[in-house]
């Protein structure tokens, strides 16, 4: 029998015209938002436990942001960038200027961090012609990684599934592995490893030949694809190494990771090697306007100025004025209330109380991350750390769990080939506060014990030899 609440629900699903992620799904109404809190239209609470899509860094419904959008909307909201140049798009260039590490000081302003990772690209081949190199054309890129959904970006990105469906239109950048410690694709411990992980980016520059690289592109800590992963000490300084002995461009995908996430301005900045260019978006506004960017270093814009004095990219929209007012209230808060600051703190308290819940649920088999970034991977076994498969949906149920209890939580992929394996991230505002950790937390252990304990009736997960 049909109830009344499934007809309910297909009727809610045939009256939007809205296409959601999931075409079958109801989804519910955010209302409001304040502080760390989204409010749903039933009144609902629910803790904004990742930000989103890892995005809203300040959290929602601040004021301050409020009236500087207003102000600027009352001046004017759209200058075309070919026409006009604007205040607010000049003070955030500047500003980010004061962000970014070393020589990474000009600033490209597009709408989204696909079109800031695929500028980089276009950037790096630019680079490259006019210094009269035409031959280098490819960025290489590492599997377990995601850059965008452009066909462009997602050419950069090692996210098998992401691909799948676009493969045969995709470039083959993605040929080197991650710095996965917890499944170390090379069999190794660290140190003992020696970064094989690292290395291997020489051997494949050495097979493509260095005349065809344009540059290689990296998150600083894998997100969306990986839950997180932090790479081993001594990765990055080696990746620069190598990328400066055969002439290849380093890009920094600090789209997710930008802008006190990580508990630094850049989370590149935790190993202190300054990239040649750097893609940002998400929390570069905080969610509240669209806006991303790909700051440009001064090595890399000189021939450009001195040749053809033109990036051959842009859209419509950008440098546009509204947005860029809205990111530059938001930087400027960041800065106000010391939020990279805060976030390692907090990140630090956050991490503690994870990796305790680690020690009493043996489905929990890596907590990693880095300040308020911080990814937890799931296990079916505890002692070969076999991933579930992916028909146990195990992320998926996990979400669900925390949701219907008012926590939100972002999916990743794990697990070697990007196929099989669990992942949640856990990222909150950097406004969160020790209380409201423990909220976090709270909610999330709930979640994780019911979830292991029907997994263990249901025998998919497996405690003893």
């Amino acid at each position: 029998m049909i109830s009344l609440l499934t007809v309910y629900r297909e009727e809610e699903i045939m009256k939007s015209h809205l296409i959601k992620p999931f075409l079958d799904e109801s989804y519910p109404v955010a209302d409001y938002g304040q502080g760390i809190y989204l409010y749903d239209k039933t009144g609902k609470k629910y803790i904004d436990g990742s930000s989103g899509a890892v995005t809203a860094n300040i959290g929602h419904g601040i004021p301050e942001i409020a009236d500087a959008m207003k102000k600027q909307a009352e001046k004017v909201s759209f200058v075309y960038r070919s026409q006009f140049t604007s205040e607010p798009a000049e003070k955030l260039a500047n500003k980010l200027k004061d962000w970014a590490p070393g020589d990474v000081n000009w600033t490209f302003f597009v709408n989204s961090g696909s079109e800031a990772t695929e500028t980089a690209l276009k950037v790096a081949i630019q680079y490259w012609q006019e210094k009269g190199k035409p031959s280098k054309i490819k960025v290489l890129s590492r599997w377990m990684s995601y850059h965008g959904i452009t066909l462009g970006s997602l050419s950069m990105s090692g996210h098998v599934g992401r691909r799948a469906r676009f493969t045969p239109l995709l470039e083959d950048f993605p040929s080197v592995e991650p710095p996965y410690c917890f499944r170390c694709p090379f069999k190794q411990t660290h140190p003992q490893c020696g970064l094989m992980c690292a290395d291997e980016l020489e051997r494949a520059i050495l097979r493509e030949g260095a005349d065809h690289i344009a540059a290689f592109i990296a998150e600083p800590v894998i997100g969306a694809s990986g839950g997180a992963i932090v790479p081993p000490p001594g990765y990055y300084e080696r990746i620069k190494e190598i990328c400066d002995k055969y002439d290849v461009l380093f890009i920094a995908d600090e789209v997710m990771t930008g802008f006190g996430r990580t508990g630094k301005r850049f989370a590149i900045d935790h190993w202190a090697v300054v990239p040649d260019i750097i893609a940002v978006g998400k929390g570069l506004t905080g969610g509240y306007a669209p806006l991303a960017a790909t700051i440009i270093s001064d090595k890399v814009l000189a021939p450009v100025r001195q040749g053809s004095k033109i990036i051959m990219s842009g859209h419509t929209y950008s440098a546009n004025p509204q947005a860029t007012a809205v990111g530059l209230a938001v930087l400027n808060y960041v800065e106000k209330y010391n939020l990279t600051k805060r976030a390692e703190k907090t990140g630090d308290k956050l991490m503690s109380r994870l990796k305790n819940l680690k020690r009493h649920y043996p489905i929990i088999g890596d907590v990693r991350g880095k300040g308020l970034l911080t990814g937890v991977e799931f296990i079916s076994n505890v002692f070969n750390h076999m991933p579930f498969s992916s028909e146990v949906s195990v992320s998926k149920k996990i979400i669900s769990k925390c949701m219907d209890k008012g926590l939100l939580v972002y999916p990743a992929s794990a697990g070697i080939e990007g196929k099989a394996g669990d992942a949640v991230l856990i990222a909150p505002p950097l406004t969160i506060i020790e209380e409201e950790i423990n909220d976090l937390v709270t909610i999330f252990e709930e979640s994780v014990k019911e979830v292991q304990s029907e997994l263990q009736i249901q025998g998919y997960f497996n405690t003893v030899i």
